[in-house]
């Protein structure tokens, strides 16, 4: 159906190599031009100043449910006009002990307007519709749950 691809590139700075000194800063160059720079997770020795591979994963979660949410909305002919999330990953350690992103919880809020604005119950279908048709959701092991802000 599609191929995505993106640079990623890393250089040691430093004379040793070594697990507690290596420079975990890398650039990750997106097919639009986009460049961000990189780093781990604090906790792993990397900087805080940049995107870690766990945030960059929730927020691909995160942008996946909106705009597959944003398409069934508009096929549904509700106007949104505004969507906003703070989602959260949880890291936790899996039944082999390793790490693993085993939760990301969305919470989503979205404004509507129009003749035709859905309760409660018909936006917890479009998410729910949304979640079921999001590309990255269905390709991940993490469970992804959402829970609508009103």
């Amino acid at each position: 159906m599609a191929t995505f691809n993106v640079d990623l590139n890393w250089n040691r700075d430093s004379s040793d190599f070594s697990h507690a000194s290596f420079n975990r800063n890398h650039q990750i160059q997106f097919s639009c031009g986009i460049h961000l720079e990189a780093s781990s997770a604090p906790e792993y020795l990397g900087d805080s100043g940049k995107a870690n591979p766990e945030e960059i994963f929730l927020a691909s979660v995160a942008s996946c449910h909106m705009l597959t949410f944003l398409a069934i909305a508009a096929k549904s002919r509700y106007v949104v006009d505004r969507y906003q999330d703070s989602p959260e990953a949880s890291l936790e350690k899996n039944e082999a002990g390793m790490p693993v992103i085993s939760r990301v919880h969305l919470k989503p809020k979205v404004e509507f307007s129009g003749d035709k604005i859905p309760d409660e119950e018909k936006i917890k279908i479009l998410h729910e519709k949304a979640h079921k048709y999001c590309f990255i959701a269905n390709s991940v092991k993490s469970e992804v749950v959402w829970d609508p802000q009103f």
